[in-house]
Formats: structure tokens, C-alpha cells, sequence
């Protein structure tokens, strides 16, 4: 694996154009774009502000950046340097801000979720949407980029608008099911919307596009309830996690459960992998070091780890959550599928440490990841089964049904490079400018 030398960002804004053609980092109020291949500095802009947020448009020729204290979003153009667009929310202020799928529309989430305003760039119109609901995940577009839903909350009830993207105008509206809605999500055929309840109410609801309730899904009842949910690519199964530490599988034809991936503390299943991270501190001598080593290059004293497998039956390090704390560390917080639907990525929050990795086609464990720290951040390859995760120190981990590898991160400085977020987008990789490793 190649790395480039280390370049400064902020509030971890780093992002890949959607084309896999350049890089984008926002440093305080400056936006440095990079060819991916050459990571030479193509454009340089410079904000009214330091950017909370930036965004690249889905054909990778706009970069939006919100600076949310000042309720700006500034836009700019990778084909005409020189044009650059301003949107001042004012006095009613801003709290999030993204593109539409076309990109060419940007809706903005005022304070206190007072309203939505979608503003074009091509005519200069402005729609506003009333009544959002300030959820988890309360807007989500289809993957076709046709279809806008929207959760509302009128009246002490809980509604779901379907906008069409082209107009905007309003295609369905119905009231949902739910006490507290907590966010909703297209499926990838852009034909099911599966909304969920609040984590006080295990209750996931399947719409049609034409407001249909198609079904009603409950595992129990007076317990925390769902925590995480995530469609497969193919749209046959949806995963849901729940504080009970199980992940439970619908199936898109009955959408009853046809499985659940229990996450035990002992892990006997004899088709399993344990895959366990060990680490070793290389002894260096005092005459292999000089003064270059000691004042820039640090290789010689960082960790070096690899994987072991453990046999099994296998403990799983857990840790025991604070019940007098919100927001308790225990059940399953993260889901996601590989590319091909083959397989299952799942993390338990009362196990920090241990990435879970399950077979969809034979509904069974297959792998599990024991890292030394927990585990911050995983993603998928969006081109083949393989699995990146990073736990915070100066490594990259990946895993493939081949077997797992740890990659030591090169740091051209004293201070370690703190790792917590992974990219991979397209066909290139967001940790090198490599289109294969």
C-alpha cells in the first residue's frame, strides 16, 4: 500500500469527488482541491469562515461549504473558478446543509427545524418545506435521486411527505405509525421506505412509495428498542440492530425475520475465525538510531502488531455500560453490507473492541476482528469484499475473506496521526492515490 506525505485538514473534512478525480480538504476557512492522481493543488478557495461542513455535488462539479455559526453556505465550481455562490439563512440560522441528488438544489435546515429551504442554482428559486422533524434521520432521498421523503411532526403526530426532486411539488402525504419517529431510509430500489421508531419503542414500518403500509415489524416489547438500520445493496434484506446486541434479518418478500446474529461473550462456533490483534514494540539499540530518525522519522519506535487466530471456544472483551447514564453503550450502533451483498459488518457497543463479520449467504458468523483499542470507523470496498477499519492509533486494518492485515500508517513527524475516519469512494481509495492496492 502507497501513502502521500500528510496534508492538513480540519474538523475532518476530507472528502473524494464522487468521479474519483480529486481530493478535497477544508483547512479553517480554506478549501484546497488535489488531483487524486498527482495530488497537485488545483484550486484554492477561501471562505468567509471556518467550514463546519463540506460536500461534493453528485457530478463532482460543485463543493458546498457551510459555516453554520454564520448561517452561510458558499458554493463553489471546479469548471468556472471564478463563479462562486453565497446563501445567507440570516437571523433564522442554519444547522445542516446538503445537495440534492441532481446537484443543482440545496436544502438547508434552519434552527429549532423551524423549515427546509431548498434553494436552485439554476433559477435562483426558493421552495420552503415546513414542519421537519429533528430526528436521527429524518430526510433521505431515493437512490434513483426521483424521490425526496421527509419526516414531519404536526400536531403532536408524527407525517411523512414524498416530494418529486425535478419540481418539488408534493407526491403523497400520510400520517406514520409511530410514536416518536427516529429517522427513515430508501431502500436501494428506491421502492420501500423503512421508517423506525425511537430506541423506547421496537417498531419498524415498511411504506410503498404511494404511502402503503406494507408491514409492521416488532421483535419485543418494554425494552430499549432499535438502534441501527441498514439495507443490503440488493434490497433483499434489512438489517436491524437492536439494544437487546441482535441483529435481526427481514426478508423483502413476507418482511418477516428470517434470521438474528446474536453477538455472545463466548464465541464457540467452530466455523468461525478469530482473528486477534497482538502487538510488539520493536527493541532498537542506541547505535541504529541518528539524529534524522530521532527528530523526523518515528518509524523506529512505533508499535508493530499483526494478527493471530485465537482458538476457539473465544472471549470477547466486554464492558459492562453504566445503566445511571442516556444513552447506554450496549447494543448494536453499526451496520453494513459489502458491495455484493455477500457479507455482514456489524459492531456492538458493550464489545468496542470486536468487529463482527457474518456470511449472508449461509445466515452464519464467519469472522470476527479483536482489536487492541475499540474500533472508531469501518467501511466496505465499494468494488470488492474487503473491509477497512482504523481504531485511533497510526494503522489501517483490512479484512477479506482471504484473511486479515494490519498496515502501519507512515508519520513524517513526532506527533502520531490520529486516525478516525475511512473513505472509499469509487474506484479510488480516500488513503492513497491509488486506484488498486
Amino acid at each position: 500500500m502507497n501513502f502521500s506525505e500528510v496534508f492538513k485538514q480540519s474538523n475532518q473534512l476530507c472528502k473524494v469527488s464522487p468521479d474519483g478525480k480529486y481530493l478535497a480538504t477544508c483547512v479553517q476557512y480554506r478549501l484546497v482541491v488535489r488531483d487524486i492522481n498527482s495530488l497537485q493543488i488545483v484550486h484554492l478557495y477561501t471562505c468567509l469562515d471556518q467550514v463546519m461542513h463540506m460536500e461534493w455535488s453528485s457530478d463532482s462539479l460543485f463543493i458546498l461549504c457551510a459555516m453554520y455559526k454564520r448561517g452561510l453556505v458558499q458554493v463553489w465550481s471546479l469548471e468556472q473558478p471564478d463563479w462562486h455562490c453565497k446563501i445567507d439563512e440570516g437571523s433564522i440560522g442554519l444547522v445542516s446543509s446538503r445537495w440534492s441528488p441532481d446537484g443543482r438544489h440545496i436544502l438547508n435546515t434552519t434552527e429549532f427545524n423551524l423549515r427546509v429551504t431548498v434553494w436552485s442554482l439554476c433559477t435562483k428559486a426558493v421552495s420552503y418545506i415546513k414542519y421537519p422533524k429533528a430526528c436521527q434521520k429524518g430526510v433521505d432521498f431515493s437512490a434513483d435521486g426521483r424521490y425526496m421523503a421527509l419526516a414531519e411532526r404536526r400536531e403532536c403526530k408524527d407525517y411523512i411527505s414524498v416530494f418529486v426532486c425535478d419540481d418539488w411539488h408534493l407526491l403523497r402525504h400520510f400520517e406514520s405509525e409511530t410514536q416518536d419517529l427516529a429517522g427513515l431510509e430508501w431502500s436501494p430500489n428506491s421502492c420501500v421506505l423503512a421508517v423506525w421508531d425511537s430506541c423506547l419503542e421496537y417498531k419498524i414500518l415498511l411504506y410503498s412509495l404511494d404511502g402503503r403500509l406494507l408491514s409492521l415489524y416488532s421483535a419485543y416489547e418494554w425494552s430499549l428498542g432499535i438502534k441501527s438500520v441498514a439495507w443490503s445493496p440488493s434490497s433483499q434484506f434489512l438489517a436491524v440492530g437492536s439494544y437487546d446486541e441482535k441483529v435481526r434479518i427481514l426478508n423483502h418478500i413476507t418482511w418477516k425475520k428470517i434470521t438474528e446474529f446474536e453477538h455472545p461473550a463466548t464465541i464457540i462456533n467452530t466455523k468461525a475465525v478469530v482473528f486477534k490483534e497482538v502487538e510488539k514494540r520493536p527493541v532498537v539499540g542506541s547505535e541504529d538510531l541518528s539524529i534524522h530518525q530521532l527528530t523526523v522519522d518515528n518509524s523506529l519506535f512505533s508499535t508493530q502488531s499483526k494478527y493471530e487466530i485465537t482458538q476457539l471456544p473465544a472471549q470477547v472483551p466486554v464492558i459492562k455500560p453504566d445503566p445511571d447514564r442516556a444513552n447506554p453503550k450496549i447494543g448494536i450502533s453499526t451496520l453494513a453490507f459489502s458491495a455484493d451483498n455477500r457479507f455482514l459488518a456489524t459492531k456492538n457497543d458493550n464489545m468496542p473492541q470486536s468487529l463482527w463479520v457474518w456470511d449472508m449467504q449461509r445466515l452464519s458468523l464467519l469472522a470476527v476482528l479483536e482489536q487492541t483499542a475499540p474500533v472508531r470507523c469501518f467501511v466496505w470496498d465499494p468494488r470488492r469484499p474487503r473491509l477497512a477499519l482504523c481504531t485511533g492509533n497510526t494503522k489501517v486494518y483490512l479484512w477479506s475473506p482471504a484473511g486479515c492485515v494490519s498496515v502501519n500508517v507512515p508519520i513524517f513527524n513526532r506527533a502520531h496521526a490520529i486516525m478516525s475516519k475511512i473513505v472509499f469512494e469509487g474506484i479510488k481509495c480516500g488513503l492513497c492515490s491509488q486506484a488498486e492496492h
